[in-house]
């Protein structure tokens, strides 16, 4: 009884609350670093390089400054903390970006997950993951991935 009212809230006050279109790019950038945060954290491991590829992929594909990037990552690091699922946030780029996009952040998740010049099995998994919820087909992935590693070697 208690689900069925809370349900009832929840669709009341969504309805009433239709986003802006600020809301749905602050909502796609978020969404876009939280996925790059998660792969620098698959590896339990803390790297420099990983969260300086981040910043400089964040900054790159939605054309911020310093100042807008730092605080967009924050604000994905404290979203990945809570989130209990990546599909909320992968729907949304679904929904949002194009298939070459999706593609464009599947290659900004590799270039995360290489940054230390090794793959990780974790990271491999999450990008992995991500991709398949992206619906970036496994060759597209592949592709991607060989074309990031390969010069690395």
């Amino acid at each position: 009884m208690l689900k069925a009212l809370s349900d009832l809230f929840d669709r009341a006050f969504a309805a009433q609350a239709t986003p802006t279109a600020a809301d749905r790019e602050r909502a796609l950038r978020v969404a876009t670093a939280l996925l790059l945060v998660e792969v620098a954290r698959a590896d339990y491991a803390a790297h420099g390089a990983e969260d300086r590829t981040i910043y400089a992929e964040i900054k790159k594909f939605f054309q911020l400054d310093d100042e807008a990037t730092q605080l967009l990552v924050q604000e994905a690091a404290f979203e990945a903390d809570r989130a209990v699922s990546l599909q909320s946030f992968t729907r949304r780029l679904v929904d949002e970006l194009s298939l070459t996009e999706r593609q464009r952040v599947v290659e900004m998740l590799w270039r995360v997950a290489l940054a230390d010049h090794r793959l990780d099995k974790r990271e491999d998994y999450v990008v992995r993951q991500v991709a398949d919820l992206l619906y970036v087909s496994q060759s597209d992935l592949i592709r991607i991935r060989n074309r990031i590693y390969e010069p690395q070697l």
